[in-house]
């Protein structure tokens, strides 16, 4: 991880994550119980849900939908035959992580909802200003921020910018 901007002041550190294997899986429900058992974990059917096996962890975007996210750059193995698509994203997406006690409050100068409903270990699709982006609540101070490659620049400045003014006393 690299320190993306250091405001000891602010209240809240902001990280770029290291590379990750990311892979979008589309699935019927029919398919569920299957494809859970050939990855080792229990695809969440909840939208915004999360599960961990193994070295995978899913995150439930939609009744359909799942982002997998693993350590290991191996594509996931599902059954021959399983009706499926799974597309590797890892080079797709930059990973933030925002954390510390004004987490909430910075993250709020581009997500316009109350990010206090998002309970610890649940994900959702937001936008960030205009950058479409999936946001995680690790914990009850720590984020998970991924957005398009092509955003994250501007992303990371909107984020220096709340830094600096927390900084200043804000």
């Amino acid at each position: 991880m690299a320190q993306l901007h250091a405001f000891p002041s602010a209240g809240v550190s902001v990280t770029q994550q290291a590379p990750a294997a990311r892979f979008s899986l589309r699935l019927s429900s029919a398919n569920i119980e299957a494809a859970s058992r050939a990855l080792g974990v229990a695809l969440p059917d909840k939208v915004g849900g999360i599960a961990s096996g193994g070295t995978l962890r899913a995150l439930c975007l939609g009744p359909d939908e799942w982002l997998l996210e693993s350590e290991h750059a191996g594509r996931p193995a599902l059954p021959v035959g399983l009706p499926h698509a799974l597309v590797d994203i890892s080079d797709r997406e930059i990973v933030f992580r925002i954390e510390g006690s004004r987490a909430i409050e910075l993250l709020s100068i581009g997500i316009a909802r109350d990010l206090r409903r998002l309970g610890v270990g649940q994900g959702c699709r937001t936008v960030f200003d205009s950058a479409q982006a999936i946001l995680v609540r690790e914990s009850a101070a720590v984020f998970t921020l991924s957005v398009w490659r092509s955003f994250a620049s501007h992303v990371a400045e909107l984020l220096q910018i709340g830094q600096r003014e927390f900084s200043t006393g804000y």
